[in-house]
């Protein structure tokens, strides 16, 4: 990550940025939970996305991505509940309908508006829903509409997952805001996962896409829940520059902006960790002494999303070799005997041999909330953090039957 900015945490999720107005209410795809969110700001913005390297991508993924080739959008409609995956030419159709009807209602451009979904694959969009929620959504869009917007958007979440923070650039307060949605069908990379992020920063819409790429590496790249990489999804920022700083237009500029967004990104990616199916644990896994950051991140998101590592972990059994036995599969370069283990502060492996430790304190220490792993390669200054949960009973019991 970038150097810490001097930012502050903030309330208001995706609304904390100036200029930004959301809501979210039921349609009826679920039966009493809110299904539909709109978010949307006052004015046109720079805009860029990230999205599933899943070779299936749903209709509203591949809508989206086309629509951000410009750079540019103003509002997202985003449905729960109905993933619209899997569904054919009509499933791009209804894509580009909820698109149009949302224009209809806002009174903008078509094309500045993005589209998102998440829920069951397979099955047609109820688009006579949308249609008679869409219009409603509008006409309930407020300032103080994010916890609406962040309810509406999650499917088997548990937890509202919503981030902002202020900080100074270019002379003027600025604020990046964010919620997202995940708890199955986590894996690295995009890991189903959406995050919607938004800023009042006046930022190049290039310089803006970088700095959304660097924030995913570090953040959404870099958790995992399942080993199951979603078809729907995607990390989506919009920047009004309404805060009316001077303008970013190189990356070394963004610095502020990037170490804010990076802050944001990461609390979410955890928070989706932290909510798998059935967790009751984060777990945090540090690499470090890696010979390059590629090799440290591949090594921390193997362990990550081992499910002989999760379940010990779940067991609250200290059975540090399937630690070096993930990463030893990752594909880092490292040399397994230099290796030393740690769980919390407690040693249970020097290089790259177990040595004798306290199995209560071993216990305790998996027992607390997140579960700190540290592997330390020392081949290197480079080093990764990557965030999972606990393997448990519950989430064969949540993913037996999703669809009822």
């Amino acid at each position: 990550m970038v150097g810490t900015a001097e930012f502050r945490y903030v309330e208001g999720g995706i609304t904390a940025a100036a200029g930004f107005k959301a809501s979210g209410l039921n349609t009826g795809i679920k039966k009493s939970k809110k299904d539909l969110a709109l978010l949307f700001s006052e004015v046109p913005c720079a805009a860029a996305g990230v999205f599933t390297t899943n070779r299936v991508k749903a209709a509203p993924v591949l809508l989206t991505q086309a629509k951000l080739a410009a750079g540019r959008a103003q509002a997202v409609v985003v449905n729960s509940g109905n993933a619209n995956a899997c569904t054919g030419p009509r499933g791009l159709d209804d894509a580009r309908a909820m698109a149009r009807m949302t224009a209809e209602a806002l009174g903008i451009p078509e094309e500045l508006v993005l589209v998102a979904s998440t829920g069951v694959i397979g099955v047609p969009l109820p688009l006579d829903k949308l249609a008679a929620g869409i219009p409603q959504a509008a006409a309930r869009l407020r300032h103080d509409g994010n916890r609406d917007a962040a309810e509406a958007i999650l499917t088997t979440d548990t937890t509202l997952k919503e981030a902002a923070v202020s900080f100074t650039l270019g002379g003027r307060q600025v604020t990046v805001g964010g919620m997202a949605k995940g708890s199955g069908m986590i894996h690295p990379n995009m890991a189903t996962m959406l995050a919607f992020l938004t800023t009042d920063a006046v930022i190049a819409p290039a310089v803006l896409r970088r700095a959304l790429h660097a924030a995913t590496d570090v953040s959404f790249n870099m958790i995992s829940v399942d080993g199951d990489t979603s078809t729907n999804d995607m990390a989506v920022i919009l920047a009004n520059g309404l805060a009316g700083n001077a303008p970013v237009t190189t990356l070394a500029a963004a610095a502020p902006f990037l170490a804010a967004l990076e802050e944001v990104c990461v609390a979410l990616a955890k928070a989706i960790a932290r909510d798998g199916e059935g967790a009751t644990r984060l777990i945090e896994v540090r690499v470090k002494g890696a010979p390059t950051v590629g090799d440290a991140r591949l090594a921390a998101r193997a362990v990550a999303a081992s499910n002989l590592v999760k379940a010990a972990v779940f067991g609250r059994d200290a059975n540090w070799g399937r630690i070096l036995c993930a990463a030893g599969y990752s594909g880092a370069a490292f040399d397994p005997a230099r290796c030393d283990i740690f769980l919390g502060d407690l040693p249970v492996a020097r290089d790259g041999t177990g040595v004798p430790f306290d199995e209560e304190r071993a216990r305790h220490l998996l027992a607390q909330d997140p579960v700190l792993i540290t592997l330390d390669m020392k081949a290197g200054a480079a080093e990764a953090t990557a965030w999972g949960c606990d393997l448990t009973c519950d989430y064969v019991r949540i993913n037996a039957s999703y669809r009822s």
